[in-house]
């Protein structure tokens, strides 16, 4: 099951602020607010990515399955 567009526009309107934020970090904070910043960055793509997958292995398989 894909993500709905709803949520997946949430959760890249989510990235788009957490580059802002990342831009000002790198800046004007310690490193550690950075790479944590990055971190939720890469989950919030991960969540978007392996969502994909997970629907491609799903078709592969139920073309198997046939």
């Amino acid at each position: 099951m894909t993500l709905s567009k709803q949520t997946e526009e949430s959760l890249r309107d989510a990235e788009s602020c957490l580059r802002n934020a990342l831009v000002s970090a790198a800046r004007n904070e310690k490193p550690y607010i950075s790479k944590h910043i990055s971190d939720m960055i890469v989950t919030i793509e991960s969540i978007i990515n392996i969502d994909s997958m997970f629907d491609y292995m799903e078709e592969r398989m139920g073309d198997q399955h046939k």
